[in-house]
């Protein structure tokens, strides 16, 4: 066994097929598929059940993804040592983000970050906080920014910035404070399942006494700024990170209302595995977000 067949190895196990990581290393088909019967003849077991073009990974496979995720881990971290010594940190982040801190915070810090370490590159996957941690919890990346915790067993989670969540009106609202029971008046647009700005709202209204089923929804919306034009378009009301409308409040297009007697706060987090370690650049990275985050 060689750190060779082990990349090949936990290709395969990632993409599911032979194919695939075949493609994804440059390699032929059939010489991925010698090197896992290798493997497989070594460790004396079978790491993957075969039906035509299907594959799945045994019970042994995935003890052995764990470990072998961790060897080329600690190499890499090797090789990124000898790196620091010789000359600049350098090479590819590629973190994923919920929407509002990918969208409208990590944007701020990017650009001072690079200012410190230009040659490393930063590529950021945004969706919502439940498909973030699905990418950490698959190994397809191993840092995050969420908005709330999940899988709290698997996940390390590090508070990173506060937020607080408004109600966002499009002016047919007067007053600046309501009552509650008042959202139930409006028509509401509602954020999909899974975002960790509607998981944190539905917390806090269940915490007001306000029964989620009676909303009056109008439209359910898969982004923050899909959300923020149906707002604009009179459509109805809806629950937004105070960070995701500054330019809006700032230019009257879009009024803040918030509820007597309750701030809706939560916190964003720095998410990773609980067994997975940092490299050196994405090392960097956090410990920049630790001491910059909260003095935005």
């Amino acid at each position: 066994m060689d750190i060779h067949q082990l990349r090949i190895f936990i290709s395969v196990f990632k993409n599911k097929s032979f194919s695939k990581a075949a493609r994804e290393l440059f390699l032929t088909q059939p010489t991925i598929s010698e090197h896992i019967k290798t493997l497989e003849e070594e460790l004396n077991c079978v790491l993957f059940d075969r039906f035509g073009k299907l594959i799945i990974p045994t019970k042994e496979a995935e003890i052995l993804y764990e470990h072998a995720c961790a060897v080329v881990e600690k190499l890499e971290n090797l090789k990124e040592v000898l790196q620091k010594i010789k000359s600049a940190p350098s090479g590819n982040l590629h973190i994923a983000a919920s929407s509002i801190p990918g969208t409208y915070i990590l944007t701020r810090l990017i650009s001072s970050f690079r200012k410190i370490y230009p040659e490393i590159s930063i590529q950021i996957d945004i969706s919502d906080s439940k498909t973030v941690i699905e990418s950490l919890l698959s190994g397809k990346v191993t840092l995050g920014i969420v908005g709330t915790k999940l899988h709290k067993s698997k996940i390390d989670y590090l508070p990173f910035m506060n937020d607080e969540l408004v109600i966002v009106s499009p002016q047919f609202i007067e007053e600046s404070f309501i009552e509650p029971h008042e959202i139930l008046k409006y028509p509401f647009i509602m954020r999909e399942e899974g975002s960790g700005t509607r998981k944190e709202m539905e917390r806090w209204l269940n915490e007001m006494g306000i029964d989620i089923e009676k909303l009056n929804v109008a439209c359910t919306l898969s982004s923050t700024d899909a959300v923020k034009e149906a707002i604009k378009n009179g459509i109805g009301i809806s629950i937004l990170s105070i960070h995701s409308i500054k330019d809006e409040t700032e230019y009257g297009t879009l009024k803040i209302v918030r509820i007597k007697n309750y701030t809706m706060s939560r916190t964003f987090y720095i998410a990773t595995h609980a067994k997975r370690t940092l490299s050196y650049i994405y090392r960097l990275f956090y410990e920049f977000l630790q001491e910059k985050a909260f003095s935005l």
